[in-house]
């Protein structure tokens, strides 16, 4: 399989955009285009966007500046014959790069691609790491009841959604899980090359094992029409689900049980795997091994992610909880 590009990275936020935030054409484009140049600058110099640091974005920013005072005099017919680096843009459409910068390392953080967004330090110290989107169990229960077991791809899903919770994987992982990586006698699922080509074994819990034994007798065989495929999960036509696809299904189901579109996030069932794993007193070292994090650093982040939820249970619940009690 080849690397993946700048190209492709920007491909993925923008369909990823496109399917949570019903963004226009027109939005698409402007984005596309912004980090399409971006990531051809960067390629002049032997970089690309997970290596470049914020020094090369206030350099990008300022060449762009300069290029825009340096054609100003030109009318308007030269300027568009010049390529778009050498216009530059004027302030306002500096401003709208940087947020499209934003918007895609933010996407980067999120798919935990990069772990550390470059943006945060342009403007005084680093910005925070977003806290991970995530579900009380309460919701994970809600959305793991909401497939109809009675058709083959509510059985597929319902197994989907069960591993997905049950082993943390990523969604490029679940996608492309080969059927050879369950191992449902010992009840865990091994994942060959996550990120960093590193190999992990996962293991999950009944629910899960159940769901893919049903999956495996019942859905798939119907799915796949009698014709074998080495991927695990296969759409209707009997062809691996896209990452787009396997997105679209949760939103659909999160939806139908009452989740608010705002609270999804393509891993939110990798992010309340850990979140609820720390909850219940689990070494955060088991937990980076489980999700297959390189530097423990970036598994840190759920235990503020349970710390903020404590605070919002005792301020829910505790009689001197509340705001405004003294």
């Amino acid at each position: 399989m080849s690397a993946m590009t700048d190209r492709d990275r920007i491909d993925g936020f923008i369909d990823a955009a496109w399917l949570s935030e019903g963004w226009s054409g027109h939005t698409a484009d402007s984005y596309r285009r912004d980090l399409t140049q971006w990531a051809d600058w960067l390629a002049q110099s032997g970089s690309d966007s997970l290596s470049a640091g914020p020094d090369q974005i206030r350099d990008y920013l300022a060449l762009l500046a300069v290029r825009y005072a340096e054609t100003a005099a030109l009318s308007e017919v030269d300027k568009r014959r010049l390529p778009a680096l050498m216009r530059g843009k004027n302030g306002a459409s500096r401003g709208r790069l940087l947020s499209a910068l934003r918007r895609y390392y933010r996407h980067l953080l999120e798919e935990e691609t990069i772990a550390v967004d470059p943006t945060g330090e342009l403007d005084g110290p680093r910005l925070v790491r977003p806290l991970p989107k995530t579900l009380s169990e309460v919701e994970v229960e809600a959305l793991m009841r909401a497939p109809a077991l009675d058709t083959p791809l509510g059985l597929r899903d319902a197994a989907m959604l069960e591993l997905m919770y049950a082993a943390g994987l990523r969604v490029s992982e679940l996608v492309a899980l080969p059927l050879a990586a369950m191992n449902l006698a010992e009840g865990s699922v091994r994942i060959e090359h996550g990120k960093g080509d590193k190999t992990r074994l996962v293991p999950m819990g009944q629910p899960a094992q159940q769901a893919f034994r049903r999956y495996l007798a019942e859905g798939r065989p119907q799915l796949l029409g009698g014709r074998a495929h080495p991927i695990a999960f296969v759409n209707a036509h009997g062809q691996p689900l896209t990452r787009q696809g396997f997105w679209y299904i949760v939103k659909q189901y999160a939806l139908r049980v009452g989740i608010a579109a705002q609270r999804l996030s393509p891993h939110v069932l990798r992010h309340a795997f850990a979140t609820h794993l720390v909850n219940h007193g689990a070494d955060l070292r088991v937990v980076q091994l489980l999700l297959g994090h390189a530097d423990i650093t970036t598994t840190q982040i759920y235990t503020h992610v349970a710390k903020a939820r404590l605070a919002t249970l005792h301020a829910a619940h505790h009689p001197r909880g509340r705001r405004g009690d003294g």
